[in-house]
């Protein structure tokens, strides 16, 4: 579609301080209107991904149109607009800063899925803005993933900054190639002899996890204390194409004086309807606050510093009220609870944790909020978050097949093949890399175990509640020891020093690693002296020659050899008394990927020894000066492994 001789309320929908004049030109806002937001979306909603196409792209789209910033005062002007694609037309959306985009409460929250580009002119440091005058790329909020100062190539290739608040008319260019996942932005002044060959801002992003199948396309204003005018005199759009070029010798104009067609004679008959209408929306809204006043959402300060927050009462329906027929499990940190986010119809997974101790629980939103940004296919994905008084909610992709312990332990009829069992070793091992090197941070998981590990519907093995025992920490007296972990998976050295490290969570993912092997967990009180703690037990038979016979009798023998006796040694290098003589996790990945070799281990060095009466046997060297780097090469142990996000 096109405007490019005016505008028409015909087939635009306008909400807030949005108007179009009487000369045709759309007003998005206006200086007479504070704290205020204005929307102006294209009708219909258009299709950006088609379901039947496995290709995983988006449609490519390409945009151009012609706005004007006009400020009453230099040092008192509005925040600025955007060029949005939302699946909805945005209502409820905050001002100001949030530039009428998204709610204060939602800023940066995966299930928004909203594309914009920016066009700012005030500087929130807040929001990480650069200056007051820029273009940025935001994705699912306004803290852009990219920006520039506003400016433009001339035609002999320099850059021209343009002042976009100065009331003169500019062109804008939004060009995004699905299959080279690239966004391209361009500026220029009008008049300018043809769009400048260099882009302002080229960005390589996918926008397939953003964008839904359809969406809508437009544009978004927002005031605060002080205000601006926010004209867009042309527009032109393509799906799967180059948008049409716009006719600049037509442009409706701009006046000091406009009179909004809202306020012109050909409007006054239809003004008794609107009233009518008004109190009709109104007493409609009066209702549904009284019925949901129970549901009223309290955000404090403090919280609206920390992205990824969902409302209580979208937590609240899709899990119909945390009815117990929703319930998938309880657990140590609380219940979990399935359902349907009633915003983006996504189905996932909600775990309620209390906590008491309001400092703790701010502490550990600071935490959740920050790992919302962790990107891995094998981390189960946290999608939001909600605080309730003392009660904490956490939104997590749903895992369709559950936990890994209910394959292993006889809960789940189907067994697991080896192949399957392999795969999701090589997975978690990978997940668990990048929590400990892949991050801005090292990230302690604290609890690697069996049901920890989710699977998702191709049964790729994703870790979970990583972070979550720091729950416990905030929450306690810094003079108190407190063990967060699983017996049977603890690190000996967390029961002297109490502090949980990488070297601890390759312990625990020693255990693990028998414990898919053999299909049984590391303490059964109930088997034989000899064979119930199960790295002693491996370890023996190790030492007998007869490795293989602890390997999971329902595999039937079908399994590869040589990765099950790696699988099975490299548990009990993992399990050693001293954190310095296990591997770390990249040596884990690359011996599990085949990237190095496991060379022969001297088992006439390895012995057994009982921790102090605290049942977490492991295993040692006898000399401290014997090193995992002896039983593959160094060189080759400095290769990068792949942490690659989700």
């Amino acid at each position: 579609f096109i405007y490019d001789d005016g505008f028409r309320p015909v087939n635009l929908t306008l909400t807030g301080e949005s108007v179009i004049t009487s000369s045709g030109v759309l007003q998005l806002t206006n200086r007479r209107g504070l704290w205020s937001v204005g929307h102006a979306f294209y009708h219909d909603p258009l299709q950006f991904k088609d379901p039947s196409d496995a290709s995983n792209t988006t449609a490519s789209f390409s945009t151009q149109f012609i706005f004007a910033i006009v400020s009453g005062i230099e040092t008192l002007r509005g925040s600025g607009f955007t060029f949005a694609v939302a699946p909805s037309m945005l209502p409820n959306t905050t001002g100001g800063d949030y530039l009428g985009l998204v709610r204060n409460s939602s800023n940066g929250n995966f299930s928004n899925h909203v594309f914009a580009v920016e066009f700012d002119t005030v500087l929130g440091t807040w929001l990480r803005d650069i200056n007051d005058n820029h273009v940025g790329v935001d994705i699912n909020g306004v803290i852009s993933d990219t920006s520039q100062t506003a400016a433009y190539c001339t035609d002999d290739g320099k850059n021209e900054t343009i002042d976009l608040k100065s009331g003169k008319m500019i062109q804008a260019w939004v060009d995004y190639n699905a299959n080279e996942k690239l966004l391209n932005v361009t500026l220029a002044p009008i008049p300018f002899s043809s769009k400048p060959i260099r882009p302002l801002i080229s960005y390589s992003v996918d926008l397939y996890p953003v964008l839904l199948d359809f969406m809508y396309v437009g544009f978004t204003s927002g005031t605060s204390n002080s205000a601006s005018d926010h004209y867009i005199l042309a527009w032109s759009f393509t799906i799967n194409g180059k948008s049409q070029d716009l006719d600049l010798s037509n442009l409706p104009k701009i006046s000091k004086k406009e009179v909004p067609i809202w306020k012109s004679a050909s409007f006054l008959p239809y003004t008794t309807a609107f009233t009518a209408l008004f109190f009709i929306m109104l007493g409609i809204i009066s209702y549904l606050v009284y019925r949901t006043r129970k549901l009223s959402d309290t955000v404090e300060v403090w919280e609206q510093d920390y992205p990824h927050r969902l409302p209580y009462r979208e937590i609240f329906n899709a899990t119909k009220g945390f009815s117990e027929k929703e319930v998938l499990g309880r657990g140590g940190f609380g219940s979990v609870y399935t359902g349907v986010l009633p915003s983006s119809r996504m189905q996932v997974a909600v775990k309620r944790v209390s906590h008491n101790g309001k400092q703790g629980l701010r502490e550990f939103v600071s935490e959740v909020s920050s790992m919302g940004r962790l990107r891995h296919r094998n981390l189960v994905q946290l999608q939001g978050w909600c605080r309730r008084k003392e009660e904490l909610l956490l939104v997590y992709e749903f895992m369709p097949n559950g936990s890994l312990d209910t394959f292993l332990f006889g809960e789940k009829e189907r067994n697991l093949s080896w192949e399957e069992r392999f795969k999701i070793l090589n997975g978690i091992a990978s997940g668990l890399l990048y929590l400990h090197e892949g991050w801005e941070q090292v990230v302690v998981h604290r609890d690697v175990k069996a049901s920890n590990v989710l699977l998702d519907a191709q049964l790729n093995g994703k870790l979970g509640d990583f972070g979550l025992a720091r729950l416990y920490e905030h929450g306690t007296d810094p003079q108190t020891t407190h063990i967060v972990g699983t017996v049977g998976y603890m690190a000996p050295e967390l029961l002297i020093t109490g502090k949980a490290t990488a070297s601890s969570d390759v312990f625990s993912f020693g255990a693990f690693l028998l414990e898919v092997a053999c299909g049984r967990r590391p303490v059964e009180i109930t088997r034989p002296s000899d064979e119930v703690l199960l790295m002693s037990w491996v370890f023996m038979c190790w030492k007998r020659g007869e490795l293989l016979s602890v390997i999971d009798e329902r595999l039937e023998m079908r399994y590869v050899k040589a990765e099950a006796e790696l699988v099975l040694k490299l548990g009990v290098l993992c399990s050693q008394l001293k954190p310095e003589d296990r591997p770390n996790m990249r040596q884990v990945v690359q011996l599990l990927n085949g990237d190095v070799p496991l060379h022969e281990v001297p088992l006439e060095n390895l012995i057994i020894e009982d921790d102090n009466d605290h049942d977490q046997l492991a295993v040692a060297y006898s000399s401290s000066d014997i090193h995992i780097s002896r039983f593959c090469s160094s060189s080759q142990t400095e290769k990068s492994t792949d942490t690659s996000r989700k």
